[in-house]
C-alpha cells in the first residue's frame, strides 16, 4: 500500500533553504558530531569514555574552549589527540574558511554564495576581498605556528626527546594560537610557571590569535599607525590597556595568597601574574592552581572572560570592540552628546545598536544557563557555576574545578553555552529570527527609563 504525504512532491522540489547564519551553524554542529564519533572509536581513547564526555570534548575542541570533563593527556591515544587538534584548528580558522581553503587548493572557483558564507563567518562588512583575507589568514596562521613550534622545541626537545618534544610543541602551539587552552598535563602549565620561553611563546600565540585576523592583515599591509583602520587602532590600544590592568590587578589580588602567587618567589611571581593576567580574555591556559584563587580575582576573571577577544579572532566573549563601543556610548550619553566618537571618528548608530544587541542577548542567554546549571548542581558554590558558565561563553576554558563534576544536564548546558559563545549571539539570533524590512515610520512615543 502506497503512503501519500500531502505536499511531499512540493517539499522534494523545494528543499528547505538555509540563510548564511543557519548554514554555518549546521556546518559547525556537523563538525562536532563528526568529532564525537571519532573520539568514541576504541582507537581514540585508552580509558573508558562515555558518549556524553566524547561529545563534551569534541564541542570544547571545535569551539576552541578548553574545558574538559576528562584529562586529555591520559584519556586519549595519539589518534584521539590528533582528532582534538584537527577540531581545534578547524574551529579556530572557521569551518567555512577551512572548507574554502580546500576548494582554493583544488584550483576551483569560489561561488558568490560561498563568498557570502565566508563574509558571514569572518564577520566582514562586504564580500569584497574575503578570498584574499582567507588566504592571508591561512598563511599568517601557518607561519606563526611554525615559528612558535621551533622555539618551543628548543625548550622541550632536550627534556623530552626529539619526537615527544616536537609533538608536545605542535600540540600546545595549535592549542594556544587558536585560544583553545587544551594542555597535555593534568595541571595545565603549572610546571612551567616561571619558565620565560614557555610563558612568552604561549602567551604571544593566544594574544596574536585573540587580536583578530583583520587586525593582523591590516598591520601587515599598512605597517604604519596612521594608515591603520579605526578597528585595528581600537583593538591594539584596548588590548594593551586591558592586559596591563588585568596583570596589575591579578598581582595585587593574589600577592599574599599562599596557594597561588604567595608560594612563588622572585621572577616566578611576576611571570605567573603576567601569564594569568593576559590569559582569561582568550585562552584557557593556567600556570597556577585556579581552584585556589581569591573571590575578587575570580570576579576579575569573570569580567575578562565575558568581554573576550577581538572580532574575527579565535576567541569568544562579546568581543573587546563591542565593550569599547558600549563604554564610549555611555560616556557620550553622560556628557550630553548625540554621537559616539572614538579617536575622532563617529560610530554609526547601526554599530552601536549591534553592540547593545550582542551584549543584551549574551546576558539573557547567560542568565538562563546560570539558572539551569544552578538548578542541577545543587551542592555547588554559585561562584564556581558562574565562573564555569562565563568561561564556556567566552570559549576560554579556565575552570575552578567544576567541569569533571558536572551532571549530565550540566554538561549539555555547558556544551550549548560553548556553541553559543563560538558562533556568536547575533549569528544564532539571525538564524532563528525571521528577517523583515519595514519602511514604516510610527509616531514618537515616550517611555520613562532610569
Amino acid at each position: 500500500m502506497a503512503l501519500h504525504v500531502k505536499g511531499s512532491k512540493r517539499f522534494l522540489h523545494n528543499p528547505i533553504k538555509l540563510n548564511p547564519p543557519q548554514f554555518l551553524a549546521m556546518l559547525f554542529l556537523f563538525l562536532i558530531f563528526m568529532g564525537t564519533c571519532l573520539l568514541k572509536l576504541p582507537v581514540a581513547h585508552e580509558k573508558a569514555l562515555s558518549w556524553v564526555d566524547a561529545f563534551f570534548i569534541a564541542t570544547s575542541a571545535a569551539t576552541v574552549t578548553g574545558l574538559a570533563t576528562v584529562d586529555p593527556g591520559t584519556t586519549f591515544t595519539l589518534f584521539g589527540e590528533i582528532v582534538i587538534l584537527f577540531l581545534i584548528q578547524v574551529g579556530g580558522l572557521g569551518v567555512m574558511s577551512f572548507a574554502s581553503l580546500v576548494v582554493i587548493m583544488m584550483g576551483r572557483k569560489i561561488s558568490i554564495k560561498q563568498r557570502v558564507l565566508m563574509q558571514e563567518a569572518l564577520n566582514q562588512p562586504s564580500i569584497g576581498g574575503v578570498i584574499r583575507l582567507v588566504r592571508n589568514l591561512f598563511l599568517f596562521s601557518i607561519s606563526i605556528q611554525a615559528i612558535a613550534v621551533f622555539f618551543l622545541s628548543l625548550r622541550w626537545v632536550p627534556d623530552m626527546g626529539f619526537l615527544k618534544g616536537v609533538y608536545y610543541s605542535i600540540f600546545h602551539v595549535i592549542s594556544a594560537y587558536n585560544n583553545a587552552g587544551f594542555a597535555l598535563w593534568p595541571d595545565g602549565l603549572m610546571g612551567y610557571v616561571g619558565d620565560p620561553m614557555v610563558n612568552m611563546v604561549i602567551s604571544l600565540l593566544f594574544i596574536t590569535g585573540g587580536i583578530g585576523f583583520t587586525v593582523l592583515v591590516d598591520l601587515w599591509v599598512s605597517r604604519q599607525w596612521k594608515k591603520l583602520s579605526l578597528h585595528s587602532k581600537v583593538m591594539i590600544m584596548s588590548t594593551l590597556v586591558i592586559n596591563i590592568l588585568a596583570i596589575l590587578l591579578f598581582y595585587l589580588f593574589e600577592f599574599n595568597n599562599p596557594k597561588t602567587l604567595g608560594m612563588l618567589t622572585g621572577t616566578d611571581k611576576l611571570w605567573a601574574a603576567y601569564f594569568q593576567g593576559v590569559s582569561p580574555r582568550t585562552a584557557g591556559f593556567n600556570s597556577i592552581d585556579m581552584t585556589a584563587i581569591n573571590p575578587d580575582t575570580s570576579l576579575l576573571m569573570v569580567l575578562l572572560m565575558f568581554v573576550g577577544a577581538g572580532s574575527t579572532s579565535t576567541g569568544g566573549g562579546i568581543k573587546l570592540t563591542t565593550f569599547v563601543v558600549i563604554l564610549f556610548t555611555v560616556s557620550a550619553f553622560l556628557k550630553g552628546k548625540e554621537d559616539t566618537v572614538i579617536m575622532r571618528r563617529t560610530i554609526r548608530n547601526a554599530v552601536v545598536y549591534r553592540a547593545l544587541a550582542i551584549t543584551t542577548i549574551s546576558i539573557l542567554f547567560i542568565f538562563v544557563a546560570l539558572f539551569l546549571v544552578t538548578y542541577v548542581q545543587k551542592d555547588t558554590s554559585f561562584m564556581l557555576i558562574l565562573f564555569e558558565v562565563i568561561s564556556a561563553f567566552g570559549t576560554v576554558g579556565l575552570s575552578m574545578g567544576l567541569t569533571p563534576d558536572l551532571t549530565l544536564i550540566g554538561k549539555i548546558v555547558i556544551c550549548t553555552v560553548m556553541v553559543f559563545g563560538k558562533l556568536g549571539p547575533l549569528t544564532l539570533a539571525f538564524s532563528l529570527a525571521k528577517q523583515t524590512k519595514e519602511n514604516i515610520r510610527y509616531p514618537d512615543g515616550e517611555v520613562f527609563t532610569g
